[in-house]
């Protein structure tokens, strides 16, 4: 049993300590029969810090921080009090401790040390940092939009976030301990592997084609990104982003089939009828085969959109290609080429079988089309050219058989023509406009108006597309459509390209002189300048010679000017190395393809007019033009709708999130005095 005289005496000392050491961690152990240390006091702070009570061992009270306190101690023996410094690690990171030992044993007839602790104040502020930086880190990860699991050294899942849960249906206790190789589809489980060892080995990495299950159990496409943690030079885990790319997959899909199919009936448009031409001639070439090109357009379908209005016409032009899709043998291909007019390829057929088949389609065709339990007889008129013997180029097959269904139209429609060179004197003002042409830059004849662009939101006007008008003394005004295919053809293209771009630096440093408002011009550039060796070079000198801003010219091209990647990818470049922007003109109507968004680096892509016609009551043309307003957004690119002629149709712009907007709604092409006087 104690005595009563020592318990007060210790009773004193600490009541002492409470008052003059109370800015110190206190705690008073005594060596227990066992030789062990027993806590007999310890003060407040002391108690929060090591967050215990005081009845129990010293080893219990200050946990891993007792082994080095007891080795301190041993100084003791022969020292009445010792000060000293320890170091452990407290939440990570390194703590810095300033010791006090007091011996007691005469006073109190046993052994009592006296430990004052105080954490040094250095460390109590790297502390603080790390762990406001630890929170921090923390915060980023779970709060963050992007699904983030965190991966150990053997794969195995140590941390999930709430986004996790939301995208793909796991909470983190689910997935904790478990191997993150369990999650990817058996198929991607080799390539996901190395994937994860090439980041546990301190590579910052991406997968884009991945797998990644869902918690119901299917598959969903993913795009991943590995971070690794590195801690004093070694990963210590890694953070993977796990991003559901199913919705962008879906979108491109769609964007894919329009870029080579016709919106409206699902048939193959030209760009497919482009890329299966090369296949096709080849196969032909070497079987020594003939390859049919069976030109079919419908007669009068213009009294078919008067009578039955757009909507009506369109069911019939999809009841024809139905139609089609049931004539054309499993070997063809069928294209629909344009507004009322369709193109079946026939392959390794003689000149007796396409002659059937054509017969074929003009038999098919005295069969009535039912719409609103209405009969209606559509005829057709064929125009056929076989390669190679009437051309070895899909543009030289496609004109000649135009030529022949043309020349049938002239001739009482309903019947089919095989091209014959004497056709090509139905077309004899093509080679007096040619010449004519020649002569229309020297004769003062071209002119360039310019068509605003207007802001959806605000109304304002910055920019404007520059567009070529010819009056001729001979032919009066011809449209654009009809000579710049001969422009192109002849190579005068060049020789009117460069004058237009002159024309339009010498207005913007007019402009420019004249302190007007900034504004931006786009020229249409036509495949074959665009490929010029020289092309850039000329801009630049222009530029130069003009001092006109670079950003104040756009330079607009379709696709066409696309095909050759590696050529248009330097030109691209170079024109954004000098500040220009670029433009893709009439987008979504089959000139286009996915992967030129993706390689090129473009600006602003215009969607066609025909997808804007008839858009506040054509449900697909509305879904069209927002799937490439959403996929141009998604791009970091700028929209630009032409072709728009009412307020609807600029409200449902506007609403699916379109910049701009040109067409009569606002203005047509006007001279360059109309638009000083009324934009700037």
């Amino acid at each position: 049993m104690r005595n009563v005289k020592i318990e007060d005496r210790l009773e004193k000392v600490v009541e002492s300590y409470i008052l003059n050491h109370s800015f110190k961690m206190t705690i008073f152990v005594e060596k227990n029969e066992q030789g062990k240390f027993d806590v007999l006091y310890a003060n407040s702070l002391a108690i929060q810090y090591f967050s215990t009570e005081i009845e129990q061992s010293a080893a219990s009270f200050f946990g891993d921080l007792w082994i080095p306190i007891k080795r301190r101690m041993r100084k003791l023996q022969n020292h009445s009090d010792f000060t000293t410094e320890i170091q452990s690690i407290r939440g990570g990171v390194g703590v810095l401790f300033e010791l006090d030992f007091q011996r007691h044993t005469e006073e109190f007839e046993r052994e009592i040390i006296i430990i004052e602790l105080r954490e040094r104040l250095d460390t109590v502020t790297v502390r603080k940092s790390q762990s406001e930086l630890q929170h921090k880190y923390n915060s980023v990860i779970e709060h963050n939009l992007d699904p983030i699991i965190t991966i150990d050294q053997n794969f195995k899942i140590i941390y999930a976030n709430r986004a996790v849960h939301l995208g793909f249906g796991y909470r983190f206790k689910e997935l904790s301990g478990r191997s993150i190789l369990n999650l990817s589809g058996e198929d991607n489980i080799k390539a996901f592997k190395l994937f994860l060892s090439r980041a546990l080995a301190g590579e910052s990495i991406e997968m884009e084609d991945s797998t990644i299950f869902h918690k119901k159990g299917y598959l969903l496409p993913a795009y991943l990104k590995a971070i690794p943690v590195l801690i004093n030079g070694e990963v210590e885990e890694v953070q993977l982003i796990v991003r559901d790319t199913s919705i962008h997959q879906k979108n491109n899909e769609k964007l894919l089939f329009l870029s080579y199919h016709d919106h409206l009936t699902g048939l193959w448009n030209r760009q497919a009828m482009k890329e299966h031409f090369t296949e096709d001639s080849l196969n032909a070439l070497q079987r020594e085969t003939r390859l049919s090109f069976v030109h079919l357009g419908l007669d009068r379908f213009k009294l078919i959109n008067e009578s039955l209005g757009h909507n009506g016409a369109d069911e019939i032009l999809k009841m024809v290609a139905e139609r089609l899709k049931i004539i054309c043998p499993a070997s063809a291909r069928l294209y629909r080429n344009g507004s009322d007019e369709f193109i079946v390829s026939l392959q390794n057929h003689s000149v007796l079988k396409t002659e059937k088949f054509a017969q074929q389609l003009l038999n098919d065709f005295g069969k009535p089309f039912y719409h609103n339990h209405q009969e209606y007889f559509i005829s057709a008129s064929i125009g056929i050219a076989v390669y190679p013997e009437d051309g070895k180029t899909l543009e030289n097959l496609l004109r000649k058989s135009e030529q022949a269904l043309t020349f049938v139209k002239d001739r009482g429609r309903s019947h089919y023509r095989f091209y014959q060179e004497a056709m090509n004197s139905t077309f004899p003002d093509e080679a007096l406009m040619e010449s004519h042409l020649r002569r229309a830059i020297e004769l003062n004849e071209l002119t360039i108006h310019y068509q605003p662009q207007v802001d959806l939101k605000t109304g304002h006007i910055s920019s404007f597309e520059a567009l070529l008008r010819w009056n001729n003394g001979k032919f009066g005004f011809v449209s654009p459509a009809q000579f710049i295919p001969i422009a192109e053809d002849s190579g005068l293209i060049h020789g009117i390209g460069d004058w237009v771009l002159n024309q339009v630096c010498k207005q913007l440093k007019e402009w420019q002189d004249k302190q007007f408002k900034a504004v931006r011009i786009a020229v249409n550039i036509s495949p074959k300048q665009f490929r010029m060796e020289n092309f850039v070079d000329k801009l630049k000198e222009k530029i130069s010679y003009y001092d006109i801003l670079p950003s104040s010219l756009e330079v607009e091209i379709t696709e066409g000017a696309l095909t050759i990647i590696d050529e248009t990818l330097a030109t691209l470049n170079e024109l954004k190395k000098i500040g220009i922007f670029i433009s893709v003109d009439d987008f979504g109507t089959g000139y286009s393809s996915l992967s030129y968004l993706k390689q090129y680096p473009i600006d602003i892509i215009k969607i066609d007019r025909s997808f804007i016609k008839d858009i506040e009551f054509d449900v697909k043309n509305k879904a069209i033009a927002k799937t490439i307003i959403n996929l141009a957004h998604s791009l970091g690119m700028e929209v630009i709708a032409e072709g728009v002629e009412k307020d609807l149709q600029a409200m449902i712009l506007l609403e699916a999130k379109c910049q701009k907007a040109q067409g009569f709604l606002y203005s047509k092409a006007v001279p360059v005095e109309e638009i000083v006087e009324k934009y700037l």
